[in-house]
């Protein structure tokens, strides 16, 4: 039993760094699709808040020190964001595919973040950042028998703000008017804009929220694990928060759980040659892992789990 609680010790701290960023992203999925915008364009939000902030951090660093890592989680969020408008724009005003223009966006984030990456830098990828979040031990938390070296010790920040952001979003979502609003026009458009909500507002809204969120969750897994930005750098993690957002049946909290799970399943590639009854398992199994799990919980779960019923389909004022 001792070995296998010193194994979770090792585990549970791991897997929680990995899902923060996940949770980030899949909960900015969830604002989007609540909304009735299908958003698949997670990655390259993603990818471009890992990108922006790296950039800030090494730009910065020396001028604003230790608070580098928070200023360049807040870069991220304002140009993904931003960068999120192009698929709003498309998906809302101009009505195109909303899955097209989500994979115009993951191509657009990768391209447009490689190539200034090339300009700036002249290489493929960026220096390592000095400033970045590291662990922690929670006083008092840390000290509680069993649980507490599990949840409260060798915790990151960004870990801490992910749960929070979870919980808060789901207070949001389904305790406030604005979360009214929102799931009104994501189940019935037409009856929300009949009752004063404007709902090509609100689905604009959610968009820019879906990009926040994706880009501080890139910028956080760039600061708290890669510490660089690549080619490599977010490799399909977008994806993975889209299959959180699914696994959890768009609730925030559904998702911070698959998210868990699915940051259960990269740490392990990473812990697991340390793991008497794991370093026995072929690296390659445990690399590829998190991307099997994606594609079973997307195929087992989504046609059960159930979407909003107008996700998908564009709002013209007056017409069924």
């Amino acid at each position: 039993m001792s070995a296998f609680l010193e194994a979770l010790y090792f585990i549970v701290p791991v897997s929680i760094a990995y899902a923060a960023p996940l949770i980030f992203v899949a909960i900015g999925g969830v604002f989007s699709e609540k909304s009735g915008v299908i958003n698949i364009g997670l990655e390259g939000l993603m990818v471009m808040g890992a990108f922006v902030g790296i950039v800030f951090n090494l730009t910065f660093a020396d001028q604003l020190g230790g608070s580098t890592i928070w200023f360049s989680l807040l870069a991220a969020m304002v140009v993904s964001g931003i960068f999120s408008l192009l698929h709003a724009v498309a998906s809302i005003s101009f009505r195109a595919d909303q899955t097209i223009s989500g994979v115009a966006i993951n191509m657009l984030g990768v391209a447009i973040a490689l190539f200034a990456v090339k300009l700036i830098y002249d290489k493929g990828q960026t220096d390592y950042v000095t400033e970045q979040f590291i662990r922690f031990d929670i006083p008092v938390l840390s000290d509680i028998p069993v649980i507490g070296p599990m949840f409260f010790s060798d915790v990151y920040s960004t870990s801490i703000l992910a749960i929070a952001v979870a919980i808060l979003a789901w207070f949001v979502i389904y305790k406030t008017p604005f979360g009214l609003r929102l799931r009104a026009v994501g189940e019935h458009p037409m009856a929300a804009d009949t009752m004063g909500v404007k709902v090509n507002r609100m689905r604009y809204i959610a968009v820019v929220l879906s990009g926040m969120l994706a880009g501080i969750g890139g910028a956080a897994y760039a600061q708290s694990i890669s510490y660089e930005f690549s080619h490599s750098t977010i490799n399909g993690q977008g994806f993975m928060a889209l299959a959180a957002m699914i696994f959890g049946k768009w609730h925030p909290l559904g998702a911070m759980g698959a998210a868990l799970f699915f940051g259960l399943a990269q740490s392990l590639k990473i812990v697991g040659g340390s793991i008497d009854f794991i370093d026995q398992v072929p690296t390659v199994y445990l690399d590829i892992l998190p991307y099997v799990l994606t594609i079973l919980a997307l195929a087992g779960f989504i046609g059960k789990a159930s979407a909003p019923k107008a996700i998908g389909q564009p709002y013209i004022k007056g017409k069924r």
